[in-house]
């Protein structure tokens, strides 16, 4: 196996948490980004399926992403690292994640210009455009 493959830099010098003006802390950009550009490569913590009914239960089951392949009820969850965790929803989101699965990395990407000091979204649905209602309520964009 090629190791050097696996070694991502995870660019968090490029982005910091704050305070944000949604809910509690959120990702701001320590430059500017362009669209397409990779904002972070965040490893995760995969938490088997049946591991699910714990984590509900804690404060971490908020931080998780759903992580599988048929992205039915009963997939894998992952704790990202990094600052992958904390990225605050966004119905009009200025960033994407795309999931590796293989690597079990979470990769972050600007999806039009983010200037310095604003802060970074995601839509949690995972698909930017998608409208569907969250698992708790999202104040409107």
């Amino acid at each position: 196996m090629d190791t050097e493959s696996l070694i991502v830099p995870a660019r968090t010098h490029a982005i910091r948490v704050g305070m944000s003006g949604m809910i509690g802390r959120g990702v701001f950009a320590e430059q500017h980004f362009e669209p397409g550009e990779l904002i972070e490569t965040a490893p995760v913590l995969v938490i088997p399926a049946a591991e699910w009914p714990l984590l509900e239960k804690t404060r971490l089951f908020s931080y998780c992403y759903a992580f599988g392949d048929n992205g039915s009820e009963c997939e894998d969850m992952a704790l990202a690292l990094g600052l992958g965790s904390m990225y605050n929803h966004s119905y009009t989101p200025n960033a994407r994640y795309v999931k590796n699965l293989k690597e079990q990395m979470i990769a972050y990407y600007a999806i039009r210009e983010i200037a310095f000091g604003e802060e970074i979204t995601i839509n949690y649905n995972g698909d930017p455009a998608c409208r569907d209602p969250l698992w708790f309520p999202v104040a409107s964009a």
